[in-house]
């Protein structure tokens, strides 16, 4: 049985934290060949996870097995890092690289060289797999002058792994919204997710209407009190551009749990799903929102068209892949200055941006004609729960894994025997 660690930001309310935690859910399931430990990392600003659940519990019980273990100086064989390429490490005899990937057309040079340094790398989408192994950067041999391209180790595998559905009870939140038709938006503000062209897009679309609401559920650099008066400070400023405005915007901010967050999407309430992200490694929030049965309204870009589009046959019989989700048109153009990350996002790749006008047609189209878009996101939904159920997920992961999981592994060399 194998020592295996995972590294990562497991308690941590983020995409990478629930990335950890579906690592972690999918080594569980295979108890029969893995001794499981975890040391558990940041991520920025992101407040940690302090709900009293059983999960909860047992990431405490393997936290405190792993530092236990390292105080008797255990050897592990075997490291799940969950975390941007960059800091992926040799740190044992095995190491995999798990990552949500990249939102725009062009991984960092770095990205290239930590492949080397991993013999296996699991990523969340399509998008993200296909934007490493085909990003390639062509440049001169400082020495010899000679061309040389720096491009992915065609050595390591990279399997997809997307995160699975979940089933919560549903909880009354007790919003005690005034508007009757809301649409939701979930995402932390900043220059990547776009929410600010989000709540100025709906105000300008419904500013005469005194019946149509957006929630914003959104934090800047966490759950605090000051950066609750900050992204409040944020949109009021913006709201006074529209002294007429009659539609409604609410603010939602702060910690909520996993019930909490899993019951908003089916609040009498809520309608719709939005999003004017500029990419995404997989879109967390789209996918909730999918296999909750409500209607997602956003770009075809990135991520998330892993699971907004489902099979189906056509007139012919031919199988093919339909949208089942409003698509906002969008245009490929150049990241934005704010949002260039050295060694994470590259200045010269490309990332969307959707168009003002076709945001505000589908707005109007999910409200005036709910009921289509509704049947859409249940047909959506019907197909998203057992594709991404856990049962199937943690089948792909123990079958993308295994090799690596064996006991006994080669040095590298074969033996050849004399006879």
């Amino acid at each position: 049985m194998k020592k295996v660690i995972v590294v990562g930001p497991a308690l941590t309310r983020t995409g990478y934290g629930e990335h950890a935690r579906a690592t972690l859910r999918a080594l569980r399931d295979m108890e029969d060949k893995v001794d499981l430990y975890l040391s558990p990392t940041n991520w920025g600003n992101a407040n940690w996870v302090w709900e009293d659940s059983d999960e909860r519990h047992w990431l405490e019980h393997l936290i405190k097995k792993t530092a236990f273990a390292m105080q008797q100086q255990v050897q592990f064989d075997v490291s799940f890092q969950v975390t941007i390429p960059n800091e992926w490490q040799k740190l044992c005899p095995v190491n995999i690289g798990v990552t949500a990937g990249i939102e725009t057309t062009k991984v960092a040079p770095n990205w290239l060289n930590q492949s080397y340094l991993v013999d296996k790398i699991l990523t969340i989408s399509e998008h993200s797999k296909q934007t490493y192994i085909n990003t390639v950067y062509e440049a001169v041999h400082p020495e010899t002058g000679q061309p040389i391209s720096l491009k992915f180790n065609p050595q390591v595998g990279v399997d997809v792994i997307h995160y699975s559905a979940k089933d919560y009870p549903l909880q009354d939140l007790e919003l005690n919204l005034p508007t009757k038709f809301n649409f939701l938006s979930i995402a932390q503000w900043g220059p990547r997710k776009n929410m600010h062209n989000v709540v100025s897009w709906f105000v300008e679309e419904f500013i005469d209407n005194p019946d149509v609401g957006l929630v914003v559920k959104t934090f800047a650099k966490g759950g605090s009190k000051v950066d609750r008066k900050g992204i409040t400070d944020v949109l009021e400023r913006m709201l006074k551009k529209y002294p007429n405005r009659q539609c409604k915007v609410y603010l939602l901010h702060g910690d909520m749990t996993e019930e909490e967050l899993h019951s908003l999407y089916r609040q009498e309430e809520i309608k719709a799903f939005v999003s004017l992200s500029h990419g995404e490694g997989f879109g967390l929030p789209h996918f909730e929102a999918a296999y909750s049965g409500l209607p997602v309204i956003a770009p075809a870009w990135s991520g998330y068209v892993d699971f907004l589009y489902a099979p189906k046959k056509n007139k012919k019989g031919k199988e093919e892949l339909k949208a089942l989700f409003a698509k906002v048109d969008y245009d490929l153009s150049p990241v934005n200055a704010e949002a260039v990350w050295d060694g994470v996002i590259q200045q010269d790749s490309l990332w969307c941006y959707p168009q003002q006008g076709s945001f505000k047609m589908k707005l109007r189209e999910v409200y005036k004609d709910y009921g289509r878009f509704k049947k859409q996101a249940a047909e959506l939904q019907e197909w998203v729960v057992p594709n991404f159920s856990q049962e199937v997920i943690h089948a792909r992961f123990a079958e993308a894994v295994k090799d690596l999981l064996e006991d006994e592994w080669s040095d590298g060399l074969q033996k050849i025997e004399v006879v």
